[in-house]
């Protein structure tokens, strides 16, 4: 190259003594004119050819030429014309030595062929659909940066020699260079859309029209932040999700690839058990290990799914951390440069501002390349989060039963919040693990470079403190394990309670599930606080790390040979160093933590996806055939799960087209599991079972979705009115709306919460019936309903001349008159078949079911009217009933409100609202109110209400304890650049012994300090979290039903997991982050000030500044915070009714309708957490330049006192300056974490002013023990409405029941009947007029001593997970021989001293592992057991079976003799022999006196009777 440049007259390619060791740097003019103008043209043609071959595989669309576009090609053209002109001018000027100019000949042309082809580039990049070019924005600064030199040189010459002398030269390069700046600037904006890509989004994100540069700044955010500045953000700010982050786009190809893996899995699965099967029986061991392995690799082959997924835009996120690290290791070399050349005192000044500008440059280099690396980590995160919930929501739809079983809903909903989050920390933590080894080694390299030998004590040190944090992150993630399967318990057991919350009030049972609750909590905390303390310990050995090693390193270095010096540049190079070295340090514990929860989290999440599913060979689906035959059943055995024991066996049934088969039987005997059979929901054993055209299935505890009555009914079918309107005629839904606020438009509540039994089975009737469907699978839908409802829908729908005479009908039924109507009947004992055939067939048989017949009807004459009477209902007919059912509300009262079930007239009916404001028509048929978020920045009141709860006292020695702790950290850094200041004396320094000694007690008393503050702040966490997880517990516990029916499920148990969680780890862990950066901080500060306190004119500015940014920062960030929170709970709410549906969405056919739903609500979710973590992104890129800010003044001001600062402050001021970066970010991200966490501080404390019950028990009450001694009731003029504003429910009433009298309540739906129970138990308060129990005014009462008192058996018999004898003793009052007789009166005593663990036999959650009936009876053994003089029969008797339902009257005649019973009769012939029967009609007494009496009157109750077929 030398003899090339010497062939034009020009110098050597490279002079040190002109370019570095001068006052006046340049570069030599070879160097310019070759290696400047070359580099940018090499770049391009180097790299032109894989970036095309990228263009080719990427294809966006054609790009219409577009203002931008032109303005690139005019500019090329004429960059490209002046390399030509310049060509042809030396050619024409210097023709004759023409070889002397081979170097200005060649440049000109190389720059105008790369142009030309940059032009291209720009050409195929708009034909691709390329709107923003990286590759030719990092051409063009190469080109200008190349370019500054050469100006530099043109602008000196023009200032030495005048402009004049060659002014053609001087316009030519000035034009040029300017062109060549209009370019780059023209590179950071990005083109318009490609042509047919614009794809009309409401709100679409801005960072698909984003520029290059726009992007890595993240400056496309800042419209969002200053739109949440100026108003609180809402959901419709919120941009749409893009194409890529869609719940359909990432599941419709990680779905094929999953079950891939899947088969892959069953494939060594049955490899293994076919080995096994080889070699006889497993021991227990070997199949214990053999299913952990089998946990252990699902949850591998789920990481690899994953992987494969979203690992290529993974690595692009760690490529970019590789160039952080890069950058970040150039920082301290730059620093021993920078504090060599303070040393030198003929170093020139320029190279004290280089080295500053580099360190600045490098600094914000380091930046934006850590901030593309978590913005990478976080979107892939982000659709992890969306990938794991898909799954595990598509897996809940076709898991079968037995797998069902080992999970309840809680477990499930814990799978998506708290697993998924697992997974989304180790995709950012997950580089750490390996990087962070690296890195350390690297730290290790260098210091060895600056301190020889003696950096091997620093190994030592690190070598020290990583067994004791890897024995503490192996214990913790234990202690994590064992405080999550509390969580777990704690909230399944909410999960039960806010289902039950109705039976807990009735039987004044919260202080027990509260004990409970409260049980669960504390053992939580109890592994919390072991896993903090350790934690602290943790935290100290690291925080005191960088002492540590310096103190060893340094120790070792000045011992070892008293000629080892410490001068600025060991002490401040090395701390440098040893500052880098804390983040791997700190990381690495944490990654290794966060690895363990995710390997964790994969097992239980792999466990569940691989859980054994439903065969979809358990059933064969065939069309419509003209054989006749829809349903048969070939020699068929079934069970719930593989191993389990048969529940139906030898079943044999043919259905012919069109025809109605009823299905019969006891309690328990195998009718639903057959109708499950049917559905393909049990475990087919052997035989064949062929179900032809469509289905539609009616459950026996109807599944009813928190939607409107009309979206229930169409299911997800288009409505046609006129057969709508017919299925509502039919299902005798009618009068129904007509009550209702907002007809079919009114929402339902959770579960129906807000209909009555009867009202939903209905709905469920008229789902199944709108469908038009082949075959109708009926599990008992008449049994909720009252007798003449029942009649009607028998008549109306399944009937002979019902609308699906036409229909296969399978009909399970305890109800005798509708069988005279069927074509066939099976009757079913001990899952068997025993007799099937007509009615009359099977009675001419003189068998099991004629017997069962002649006992229960007692005029056998009449049977031949009945039959040509379609079933008008006689006593023997099982009349049934309307629930009303510790959740729901009689027949057609939907009264939406606040109050509790029953029946009113409702006719100026209006939904519930908090307040009692005037309400807009839409919100009229509105009942649960939606989880709103809060608005604006959080109130002040919360951070006191949390620290309250911690006291004052506590809170003061805790910041005195960080002032302590940054002192003694500020004192011994200051120690430091004194030694390093300290002169040196024939090479040594003087008493390093002492100089050493002062510096370690200075580190240590700091080490001590990081742990105290830690424990005390993790121990106040601990109560504040402990107190409002009590006052929330309290509050919801005492909270009225109407709260409950008002209030989703969802909402509660979001508090009770999520929010609590944030509280017990969130809110202490950010505390503790900020408080120690915030003191950190302002250390860096106050030595920078001491060192040159000039620096305060430039660290002011850029306060305000930082504070500017951080204001605009928070207020949006919270607000997406609680969007996001808002969002996630319809999420779980929707999962929750999935998980419970399952069967029914099966049947129906509707899973892809349900998935579509659930990804809509995951997505709604996302739209708000993609901006909240590219918030986080845009507040730090624009802080960390703040940061380098800071970096820069210091280095540039230690530059310019060079003459008066000593190397030690300069190396204090600067290395401590480079922390400041850091240290910006965060503390907005804890003060950020901590407000955001904060915020559900503010969501557990809601439930603090809404209204509440009245107190459970009165202080110094004088109540007698005893009480209620004779069972007395007297309602005075007594009087109840369900909200304030509402008629009357119940309008003066009078009346007196004498003890041990015998009470019948009848009347219509709607009538008031069950709203009289309501008021005994004060579930509603009076609105006036009292009621009196012996003579005690049950109003001055506590509601607990009022309702443990008296008794109910309400109509839905409900079970919570835990044992029998917890469910039916809570308080462990009674003995077991107590408990045994009561269960011997119910009727249970065979079978459960039958069960293997008998009393202790473990209740699934809901009690799902018993029938109905077999529920119904252990209700009945409560009530036997508490033996209260009071018993009120709400009558349930609505899953039994005739017998049954025979032996629960006769116990209830002979056990509660003598005791007052009030019975809320739905079956006329049940109260025939009490000695009085209440008549209600419309809140009002009609009618009363003795049965025989009122038949007589020939009033309504005669009426009634004969419609039920008494007389």
């Amino acid at each position: 190259m030398d003899a090339f440049c010497r062939l034009s007259g020009l110098d050597p390619l490279w002079d040190w003594n002109r370019t570095w060791y001068t006052a006046n740097p340049d570069l030599t003019q070879c160097f310019q004119n070759t290696v400047l103008v070359w580099v940018p043209c090499i770049y391009l043609w180097f790299l032109a050819p894989f970036y095309c071959l990228h263009l080719y595989c990427h294809d966006r669309g054609r790009i219409q030429m577009s203002c931008l576009c032109s303005s690139k090609m005019v500019l090329g053209f004429l960059l490209a014309s002046f390399g030509f002109v310049e060509f042809f001018y030396i050619l024409l000027e210097r023709s004759e030595e023409i070889h002397q100019h081979m170097v200005f000949l060649l440049s000109p042309i190389i720059r105008s062929i790369t142009v030309i082809l940059a032009l291209c580039i720009i050409q195929l990049e708009r034909i691709r659909g390329c709107r923003s070019s990286v590759f030719l924005f990092l051409f063009w600064v190469l080109a200008v940066v190349c370019s500054l030199v050469p100006l530099r040189a043109k602008i000196q010459l023009a200032m030495d020699e005048g402009i004049a002398s060659d002014i053609v030269r001087y316009l030519a390069f000035f034009s040029y260079f300017t062109i060549q700046l209009a370019q780059l600037f023209l590179c950071c904006f990005a083109d318009q859309p490609p042509v047919g890509k614009t794809v009309l989004e409401k709100n679409p994100c801005p960072v698909k029209d984003a520029s290059f540069l726009s992007k890595i700044l993240f400056w496309w955010f800042t419209g969002l932040v200053v739109k949440g500045y100026r108003n609180p953000l809402a959901a419709e700010d919120l941009w749409t999700l893009r194409q890529e982050d869609t719940s359909h786009k990432i599941m419709s190809e990680l779905d094929q690839d999953w079950a891939a893996e899947c088969a892959k899995l069953q494939k060594q699965e049955k490899a293994l058990a076919s080995g096994a099967a080889l070699g006889g029986r497993l021991p227990d061991q070997a199949q214990l290990l053999r299913k952990l392995q089998k946990e252990q690799s699902s949850g591998f082959f789920l990481l690899r799914t994953l992987a494969r997924k979203f690992g290529p835009y993974f690595l692009t996120g760690t490529l970019c951390i590789i160039c952080h690290d890069a950058f970040m290791f150039a920082i301290p070399q730059v620093l021993s440069l920078l504090l060599g050349f303070m040393r030198d005192e003929d170093a020139p000044l320029w190279k004290g501002y280089f080295y500053a500008t580099l360190m600045f440059l490098l600094s914000c280099l380091q930046s934006l390349f850590n901030h593309q690396y978590m913005y990478a980590c976080f979107t892939v995160g982000m659709r992890v989060k969306t990938a794991v919930m898909g799954l595990v929501y598509r897996k809940s739809l076709v898991i079968n039963s037995a797998s069902r079983r080992t999970c309840t809903v809680g477990e499930i909903v814990n799978l998506v919040s708290a697993d998924t989050q697992k997974l989304m920390d180790f995709v950012v933590y997950f580089n750490a693990v390996w990087l962070a080894p690296i890195e350390i080694a690297l730290c290790l390299f260098f210091l060895w470079q600056h301190l020889g030998p003696s950096a091997l004590a620093g190994i030592a040190t690190v070598i020290l403190i990583f067994p004791l944090n890897g024995f503490i992150a192996k214990k913790r993630s234990k202690l994590q394990e064992i405080q999550m399967k509390f969580m777990d318990g704690r909230i399944r057991l909410m999960n039960e309670i806010l289902n039950g919350i109705k039976i807990l009030k009735f039987y004044a049972w919260e202080k027990a599930f509260l004990e409970q609750v409260l049980g669960y909590r504390e053992k939580e905390l109890e592994a919390l606080k072991k896993s903090q303390i350790l934690y602290s310990v943790s935290i100290a050995s690291f925080n005191s790390s960088s002492f540590l090693i310096a103190f060893s390193m340094f120790g070792v270095y000045v011992t070892l040979d008293e000629r080892n010096v410490l001068d600025a540049q060991k002490v401040f190079v090395s701390m440098a160093l040893i500052n880098i070295l804390k983040t791997p340090l700190s990381q690495l514990p944490f990654a290794i933590s966060t690895t363990m929860q995710a390997v964790v989290s994969l097992r239980r999440l792999g466990k569940y996806l691989c859980s054994e599913e439903l065969k979809v060979d358990n059933v064969s689906k065939d069309p419509l055939s003209c054989d006749g035959e829809d349903v048969v059943i070939d020699n068929g055995t079934f069970s719930w799960s593989a191993e389990g024991p048969p529940c139906l066996k030898r079943i044999n049934i043919r259905v012919p087209r069109g025809s109605l088969v009823a299905v019969v039987g006891h309690v328990g005997s195998g009718k639903s599991s057959l109708l499950s059979a049917m559905l393909g929901e049990t475990e087919k054993r052997n035989g064949q079972v062929v179900v032809k055209g469509s289905l539609a299935y009616v459950p026996q505890q109807a599944w009813i979705q928190n939607a409107t009555v009309h979206d229930n009914i169409l299911f997800g079918r288009e409505k046609l009115k006129t057969w709508y309107h017919r299925v509502l005629e039919a299902c005798a839904l009618l009068p129904d709306l007509d009550i209702l606020p907002a007809g079919d438009l009114t929402e339902i509540g959770e579960k129906g919460l807000n209909l009555s039994g009867g009202q939903k089975q209905r709905v469920s009737l008229a789902r199944a019936v709108y469908r038009k469907a082949d075959v109708y699978l009926l599990d008992d839908p008449l049994s909720a309903v009252d007798a003449h409802v029942g009649q009607h829908i028998f008549d109306k729908v399944i009937g002979p001349k019902g609308v699906l005479r036409d229909k296969t009908r399978i009909l399970v039924t305890h109800g005798m008159s509708f069988l005279p109507q069927a074509d066939h009947l099976l009757v079913m004992v001990d899952g068997e078949i025993t007799e099937s055939g007509s009615y009359q067939e099977l009675l001419s048989r003189h068998g099991a079911f004629a017997d069962f017949i002649h006992t229960f009807a007692n005029n056998t004459e009449r049977k031949e009217s009945a039959i040509q009477r379609a079933g008008s209902r006689r006593s023997n007919a099982r009349l049934s009933m309307v629930d009303f059912m510790p959740f729901s509300r009689d027949l057609s009262q939907e009264q939406l409100i606040g109050g509790d079930t029953t029946n009113t007239n409702l006719q100026n009916m209006e939904p519930v609202s908090e307040t009692d404001q005037e309400q807009i028509p839409e919100d009229l048929g509105k009942l649960t109110v939606a989880d709103k978020a809060h608005t604006g920045r959080v109130r002040l009141d919360m951070y006191k209400k949390y620290f309250k709860t911690i006291s004052l006292a506590i809170i003061i020695p805790i910041i005195f304890l960080y002032a302590f702790q940054q002192g003694a950290s500020l004192a011994y850094s200051y120690w430091l650049s004194m030694w390093a200041d300290d002169p040196i004396v024939n090479g040594t320094q003087i008493d390093t012994d002492l100089k050493l000694t002062v510096f370690g007690a200075l580190g240590f008393v700091q080490g001590i300090s990081i742990f105290g503050t830690t424990v005390a702040i993790s121990i106040c966490g601990i109560i504040a979290s402990r107190h409002l997880h009590m006052d929330l517990l309290i509050n919801v516990l005492r909270s009225p039903m109407s709260f409950f029916e008002c209030t989703p499920s969802g909402n509660l148990l979001n508090r009770f997991a999520k929010e609590i969680d944030a509280i017990d780890c969130m809110v202490p862990d950010g505390l503790k982050m900020m408080l120690s950066y915030v003191f950190k901080l302002m250390e860096v500060c106050i030595i920078v000030l001491i060192a040159m306190p000039f620096a305060a004119v430039i660290i002011l500015p850029l306060a305000f500044l930082y504070t500017f940014v951080q204001s605009f920062y928070v207020a949006t960030s919270c607000q997406l915070r609680r969007l996001e929170a808002v969002s996630r709970s319809p999420i779980y709410t929707h999962f929750n009714e999935t998980v419970q549906g399952a069967g029914v969405i099966r049947a129906f056919g509707e899973q892809s309708r349900f998935i579509l739903q659930a990804n809509q609500r995951v997505d709604f979710n996302q739209t708000s957490y993609f901006p909240r973590f590219v918030a986080t992104r845009w507040l730090a890129v624009n802080l960390e330049f703040v940061g380098n800010g800071v970096v820069l003044a210091a280095a540039i001001l230690s530059v310019m006192g060079k003459g008066t600062l000593s190397p030690g402050m300069v190396g204090l001021a600067v290395s401590h300056s480079l922390q400041v970066t850091g240290l910006l970010s965060w503390i907005v991200r804890s003060w950020t974490d901590v407000e955001n966490n904060i915020v559900s501080v503010e969501r557990v404390s809601e439930y603090a002013d809404t209204a509440k019950e009245a107190s459970w028990s009165i202080e110094g009450s004088s109540l007698p023990q005893a009480w209620p001694q004779n069972g007395t009731i007297e309602f005075q003029d007594y009087g109840l409405q369900y909200r304030k504003g509402l008629e009357l429910a119940l309008k003066g009433i009078t009346l007196h029941i004498h003890e041990r009298e015998k009470v019948g309540i009848v009347g219509r739906t709607g009538a008031g009947k069950s709203s009289l129970a309501l008021g005994i138990f004060r579930i509603l308060e009076a609105a006036k007029g009292k009621i009196f129990i012996d003579g005690v005014n049950i109003e001055e009462i506590g509601l607990h001593d009022l309702r443990s008192r008296i008794t109910i058996i309400p109509q839905d018999p409900v079970l919570f997970s835990g044992s029998l004898r917890m469910n039916l003793d809570p308080f462990d009052t009674y003995t077991d021989e107590e408990i045994w007789s009561s269960l011997e009166l119910a009727h249970l005593k065979n079978f459960i001293s039958n069960l293997p663990d008998k009393l202790n036999h473990e209740c699934s959650e809901g009690g799902e592992n018993l029938s109905l009936g077999q529920r119904q009876l252990v209700c009945l053994a409560r009530a036997l057991l508490r033996k209260t003089k009071i018993l009120v029969l709400d009558e349930a008797t609505a899953a039994v079976d005739l017998e049954t339902d025979t032996l629960i009257q006769s116990t209830i005649r002979t056990q509660f003799e003598d005791c007052t019973v009030l019975t809320i009769a739905h079956r006329l012939n049940t109260i025939m022999d009490y000695t009085r029967v209440i008549v209600m009609d419309r809140g009002h007494i009609s009618e009363m006196d003795t049965p025989a009496n009122l038949i007589a009157q020939r009033g309504q109750f005669y009426r009634m009777c004969r419609e039920a077929g008494l007389v």
